[in-house]
């Protein structure tokens, strides 16, 4: 089922490859790693962000890097980009557990999907979360999904 976050993220996915020069991607995601990943976290990514997830893995849209899911030689088996942000941020600044990072960035600081609230689509809510507010950090809401989210940062990035 085509969603508006779903088919926001098919647009990423055209524009990425239509600007080449400027945005770079990986080869994407099968459907075992995604699973693994999902486990590994405790949570399960939303359609819009799976989508681009397996088309690439990872990419970015200089300046705007998205760590999506991927693995280097260097790193070995460790699955990297969201599923370590999620977990080390979990360790290291008490990220609640229902909250996925999608992103670090200089301007949001950690941008989160909030899984305890999913829309009828299975789509989440992407927030700024600021870690160094006690009780949970505080979170300003800066999309409906990740799929709109990921487009705009994409459109800003690439000047479209």
């Amino acid at each position: 089922m085509r969603t508006i976050a779903v088919e926001a993220a098919e647009s990423v996915i055209d524009l990425i490859y239509a600007n080449e020069d400027t945005a770079n991607h990986a080869d994407g995601c099968c459907e075992q790693l995604i699973d693994r990943a999902e486990y590994e976290m405790g949570l399960r990514f939303p359609p819009s962000y799976r989508r681009l997830i397996e088309e690439f893995g990872t990419w970015d849209a200089a300046p705007t890097e998205f760590p999506g899911l991927y693995q280097t030689p260097a790193g070995g088996d460790s699955l990297l980009g969201t599923v370590a942000y999620t977990l080390e941020d979990r360790e290291a600044l008490r990220l609640p557990h229902h909250l996925m990072v999608v992103m670090h960035d200089d301007v949001w600081d950690v941008v989160v999907l909030d899984t305890s609230r999913p829309d009828r689509d299975g789509e989440y809510p992407v927030y700024a979360w600021n870690p160094g507010v006690l009780d949970g950090g505080l979170m300003e809401k800066i999309a409906d999904n990740f799929g709109i989210f990921a487009l705009d940062e994409c459109r800003q990035a690439i000047g479209n």
